[in-house]
Formats: C-alpha cells, structure tokens, sequence
C-alpha cells in the first residue's frame, strides 16, 4: 500500500479486559466504531493512558479479550497490532534528521527503498514538513516536531491511530491547527483515532464520540453532540465543569 492509498479504519473492542498496577483493578469494557474519531477523557488516574497502553500491546490484561474487528489481538506484541501511536513528547530520535525520524515508521533499521523514500517525501509534503527533510529535531517548532510525529503515523499505514494528550504543550493557536490537520489526514486515511485529551473544546472540535472514564471504569459513553447536550451524563458535567473552571 502507497502513501497515498487510505487504510480503512477497525473497529476497536474491549471486552472485560482487567487491568492492575497492584492496586484496584481497572475494568474496561468498550467499543470504538471503525474510521471514528474518539475522544478519551476523564481526570487524571482514571485510565485513560493505560488503556491506549492496552490497545497497543504497551501493557497486557489480566483478564479479557481486545479485538480489532473481529481479530483478537491480545497477546499480539506491538509491532504486529495494527496500530500506530503518537505521544505528548514527540518520541523522535535527536541525532536523526527528520526524513530518518518518518522512516523509523517504516523500518526500525531505516533499511528505506527508494519506494519507501517516496512514502516519506509524500507524507513529509502532506505535513506541511516539504523541504525540512533534512532537519533534526532541535532545529525544529514544537508543532513541527508533532507534525513529523503524524508523518510518521502515516507511513505506518496502520487502521488505528492512538494519541496520547500529543499537542496538549502546544499554545491554543497551534493546538487548533493540529486538530485540524489531524482530523484531515484521518478522514483521508478513515483511521480509527483514539486522541486522549483533557480539553473539552479539543474534543468538540474532533471527536464523533466521547468515551469518559472515572477510577479505571468508563463512567459514560455517547455523541459528542449528546454529550455535551441538555443531558449530559452526570459525571462527565462534573468534570467538564471542574476544567472550565480552572481556566
């Protein structure tokens, strides 16, 4: 599959998969419809990291199954899941320029066709990173840097796309642009995107749906359009009305 060619999105499933870092056991049982954009919110500590962590193969339950359509997937290692992820610190490599950073997405030992090259430069050019190929990170913005984390992603070419809080250091502006080419390039690709965030306005912006968690449990699940509506789950207005408070 070329670069330009659109990966069609998985649905992803959580069935009863139970997790615990020693202490209470976090339990989680969820959908996220295929080529959908989900919001993941809820407070700090309720989960939201651990369970991107879970689909990606990063952490392993103790009990139940994750399904990507009807595929299980649990014992998979990372690197066969059909999944990319993209963090809050970019995960580029400092003494890599930006070209090499995109094409660890394709292969760890940057063993790169001449196809691959074309792959990179088309994703680089999709970006917005056209010309800053031979760049290294320090040389870069910090929105650069989250752009050639997205390059990245799409020379992987997975159906599902994690984001763990990645623009959450950028300013208001620059977070905005991001959604935006974000929420571009995953209808282009109909990518499952899974975008954790503590940001109701980013998630409005975004999001087709709004999965909150609360204490390692998925407190309420809907529309974003419900959920943010006249009858929003009483938990989730809760915390939308802690956040809008505080800024």
């Amino acid at each position: 599959m070329n670069a330009v060619e659109a990966a069609p999105g998985m649905a992803v499933r959580l069935e009863e998969v139970v997790f615990s870092y020693g202490e209470e056991p976090m339990r989680f049982d969820v959908v996220f419809e295929a080529a959908s954009t989900t919001a993941l919110m809820g407070p700090s500590g309720s989960g939201k990291s651990t369970l991107l962590n879970l689909i990606a193969g990063f952490e392993i339950p103790l009990a139940g199954r994750i399904l990507a359509d009807d595929r299980d997937i649990t014992g998979l290692p990372p690197a066969e899941r059909p999944v990319s992820m993209i963090f809050q610190e970019n995960n580029l490599f400092a003494h890599l320029d930006v070209a090499a950073n995109v094409g660890l997405g394709i292969s760890p030992a940057l063993q790169l066709s001449q196809q691959d090259r074309v792959r990179i430069g088309e994703a680089l050019a999709r970006t917005g990173l056209a010309g800053k190929d031979r760049r290294i990170p320090r040389e870069l913005s910090g929105g650069e840097r989250q752009r050639v984390a997205i390059a990245r992603a799409l020379v992987r070419d997975r159906p599902v796309l994690l984001l763990d809080e990645p623009f959450a250091s950028l300013g208001p502006a620059l977070r905005t642009e991001m959604l935006d080419l974000l929420a571009e390039v995953r209808a282009e690709r109909q990518m499952t995107a899974i975008l954790v965030s503590h940001q109701p306005d980013d998630a409005r912006r975004i999001a087709d749906r709004i999965v909150f968690l609360e204490a390692g449990r998925v407190a309420a699940n809907g529309a974003t359009d419900e959920m943010f509506g006249d009858n929003t789950p009483a938990a989730f207005q809760r915390y939308i009305g802690e956040r809008q408070g505080t800024r």
